[in-house]
């Protein structure tokens, strides 16, 4: 990096005393949730500025949308949160569907529930793993990708992959859910309340956690709004504001949940949000099993949505469309869309403009992370150096989704 594009330069001394360090932490360190550069000017042990570099994983995501085919962008979007990819089809194919006017069968909408609930506990889990070992409390860390594994090992048993599932495309899903599927997200979701106990045992009552948490990161819900700060660290600031509950997407409307609030805007309230979320995310879940409607996975659109591959093998029209959609993709109506979801990390949203052919003219990510980035220095400023570790950790924020 040249020194030049650094925006921090350290300050003249004015006496043995009072000179300033630039301390770099990152882009490689071992607390940084992702290739992050921050660029600290401390005086002693105390954080005067801050700067957030970042660049480090660009990947030209959103520019390489608008070389491929619709259908084709469905994997791209499972790299952008790879901690959360099936929010990513979610969000995607909602803002696709808007501009394409398709109806989407409820079994398939009730699934996207399903699924996104998952996803949000898998993404929470990752999250209070490092967490808690950024603190010093590496136990926990085991216990959570213990839980996560179990998650995973659905994913695949659903779709084939671990992680990268695109599972969630256009129209619906991509195919029908194996036949031990329900069994075993219930098994899953019927001992994860108690591990959820076994996590605020460890951590909630830890005079250590607790003090490293308290106080620090502090958020106004002023400055929170100002940022465009979303999801728990908003709602962990005051807010109250759920996209799930107050402007729902994909059948969220006929789930009943519970939406978490603190006031204290401050790392230990961020934590305490989230275990929260896990909980009631399991409800969630919960109703999902219980009132799965039946039905298609698809919507009826032939010449947008591939057909099942048995039918493909079997009837010369289903193999046509497949052939005709995989090669040339399908136009979508001109006009432009945004479709916002609640991801785990808060408000992420797809920016969709369409000149009226198989290919997006434009296509732009509203992702959390990038915004919640913006208020760290009002975080961090004033506190101590190791209390950094605490802030960055606390905001959950995924490199993949800042650097697309």
């Amino acid at each position: 990096m040249n020194p030049a594009n650094t925006i921090l330069e350290a300050p003249a001394a004015t006496g043995s005393h009072d000179q300033h360090m630039i301390l770099n932490m990152g882009p490689q360190h071992p607390a940084m949730h992702g290739v992050l550069r921050l660029v600290v000017e401390i005086d002693g042990e105390i954080v005067v500025r801050l700067q957030p570099e970042i660049g480090y994983l660009h990947t030209g995501i959103e520019k390489t949308c608008e070389a491929k085919f619709y259908h084709q962008i469905v994997p791209l979007t499972d790299r952008l949160d790879y901690l959360s990819p099936m929010a990513n089809n979610l969000c995607y194919c909602l803002a696709v569907e808007k501009l394409l006017g398709l109806e989407i069968p409820e079994k398939a909408q009730w699934l996207r529930v399903l699924l996104a609930e998952l996803t949000r506990l898998n993404s929470h889990l990752i999250w209070l793993g490092t967490h808690a070992m950024d603190i010093g409390a590496l136990t926990v860390f085991l216990y959570t990708f213990r839980e996560r594994e179990e998650i995973l090992r659905i994913f695949e048993g659903l779709s084939g992959q671990r992680m990268m599932t695109s599972y969630i495309r256009i129209g619906g899903l991509a195919m029908e859910p194996p036949l031990d599927f329900f069994d075993r997200v219930q098994g899953f979701i019927r001992t994860f309340p108690e591990k959820i106990d076994e996590y605020s045992n460890l951590l909630t009552g830890n005079p250590i956690f607790r003090n490293r948490l308290k106080g620090v990161g502090i958020l106004s819900a002023a400055d929170a709004i100002a940022l465009g700060v979303t999801g728990p660290n908003m709602r962990g600031s005051g807010v109250d504001f759920d996209l799930r509950r107050d402007m729902p997407y994909s059948g969220y409307e006929k789930f009943q949940f519970k939406v978490p609030i603190a006031t204290e805007g401050d790392c230990w309230a961020r934590y305490l949000i989230r275990l929260i979320e896990m909980r009631e995310s399991v409800k969630m879940i919960q109703q999902a099993l219980d009132g799965m409607p039946e039905g298609l996975i698809k919507a009826d659109a032939p010449k947008i949505v591939l057909p099942d591959r048995e039918k493909m093998k079997t009837q010369m029209e289903a193999l046509i469309h497949h052939f005709k959609i995989v090669t040339e993709g399908f136009a979508v109506p001109a006009g432009e869309v945004y479709q916002g979801i609640e991801s785990p990390r808060g408000q992420m949203g797809y920016y969709i403009v369409s000149d009226g052919t198989a290919k997006p003219y434009r296509v732009h990510f509203r992702n959390p992370s990038f915004a919640t980035l913006q208020a760290i220095e009002t975080m961090c400023k004033g506190r101590m150096l190791a209390d950094v570790i605490a802030v960055v950790g606390s905001i959950d924020i995924v490199l993949g989704e800042i650097d697309r």
